[in-house]
């Protein structure tokens, strides 16, 4: 919004002057001209008098006269940045998330298989799905190695004769 602010003061500006005139970082501040001014036409915001995908200091920015909207508020949205994409980082977390995911799986399956003391695997599956689908999707085969290792570490045992029909184990 303050980038959009200094076009009160002047008709055009380049990077370099919203850089000083706002004094938001050169990351962000290039990323929120690209969302205002790389979109198709008829969503540009801003104009840019420049070349090529990388928004340069020397690039001129005006506000666009033909922009039109019925909407009273209108939703930018960002251009994610190279180092959101690019993280060094992203393996550790996604295994750290694996993990805890891991543990609310079995812990909705032990929710689950407490309350009902019997199931089905289909039934099962469903159940888990439907329990955990307001925090994320779980996957049907990380469901079903979480009640296998449940099964091994005895919390859950297989019926004699069902092979999939699952009991609890008190």
């Amino acid at each position: 919004m303050c980038i959009l602010m200094k076009f009160n003061e002047s008709e055009s500006f380049t990077v370099e002057e919203l850089f000083n005139g706002t004094k938001i970082s050169e990351e962000h501040l290039k990323r929120a001209l690209a969302s205002m001014s790389m979109r198709k036409e008829s969503q540009k915001v801003l104009l840019r008098n420049g070349n090529g995908l990388e928004i340069e200091n020397g690039d001129v920015f005006s506000v666009n006269d033909e922009f039109t909207s019925k909407l009273n508020r209108i939703k930018i949205q960002t251009i994610p940045s190279k180092f959101e994409m690019n993280t060094s980082e992203e393996p550790e977390i996604r295994s750290k998330i694996e993990k805890d995911r891991k543990h609310e799986i079995e812990a909705a399956i032990i929710r689950i298989m407490k309350s009902r003391q019997k199931l089905i695997h289909n039934e099962l599956i469903t159940k888990v799905t439907k329990l955990l689908q307001s925090r994320f999707l779980p996957d049907p085969l990380i469901i079903k190695k979480r009640i296998e290792a449940l099964i091994e570490r005895e919390y859950l045992k297989r019926d004699e004769n069902d092979l999939n029909q699952y009991h609890y184990i008190c």
